[in-house]
């Protein structure tokens, strides 16, 4: 049976457990038992007992049993997406036209790095793109254009140039990912 104790600085905690122990675990200290006390709810668990209770185990470097363990590991990159003509999913990939003056990196699972952010109980939505590289006052002022005149209403950006990232006031992550696949990225 495990006790824990919380106190504050003034509290001597040895004549504390003292008078715990003997208060409320009178029966324990006449058999002799041990009352352990632990400082969090992390170290409450049992320490490890006696290694000879566990079962053996072998190392075995058998590369024919191998193969079946490799199949269930997860792969250690993304592999590249295969070219088809059109995907189920709807996913196009990144063809990006050579004549603009700046791009949107993909992320390492080749998808689009727009995100819509919630704040507030939900209240507050924001929509962040990511990994912009090249003018990114330009594609700014191109989306913030486009989306004012689809809601007829201003908008609130946020441009931080040095992370490369946009923050656009609204939930405009479908409006954002149409504009950026037009531009083939």
């Amino acid at each position: 049976m495990a006790l824990r104790v919380l106190c504050c600085k003034t509290l001597q905690v040895p004549k504390l457990i003292q008078f715990i122990s003997v208060n409320r675990f009178p029966n324990q200290l006449q058999n002799g038992s041990n009352i352990s006390i632990r400082n969090s709810s992390f170290r409450s668990s049992e320490p490890v007992g006696d290694i000879s209770q566990y079962p053996e185990v072998e190392v075995v470097r058998n590369p024919p049993e191998w193969k079946y363990v490799e199949r269930l590991l997860a792969p250690r990159t993304v592999p590249k997406p295969t070219a088809k003509e059109s995907y189920p999913s709807g996913w196009k990939p990144a063809n990006p036209q050579p004549d603009l003056k700046y791009l949107v990196q993909r992320t390492k699972n080749h998808m689009l790095p727009v995100y819509l952010r919630r704040a507030y109980r939900g209240q507050r939505r924001i929509t962040a793109v990511r990994h912009v590289e090249g003018d990114i006052w330009l594609l700014e002022a191109e989306l913030r254009y486009l989306i004012e005149k689809q809601r007829n209403r201003p908008i609130i950006t946020r441009v931080n140039e040095m992370s490369g990232q946009i923050e656009l006031k609204g939930d405009h992550v479908a409006f954002v990912e149409k504009f950026l696949l037009e531009k083939g990225m």
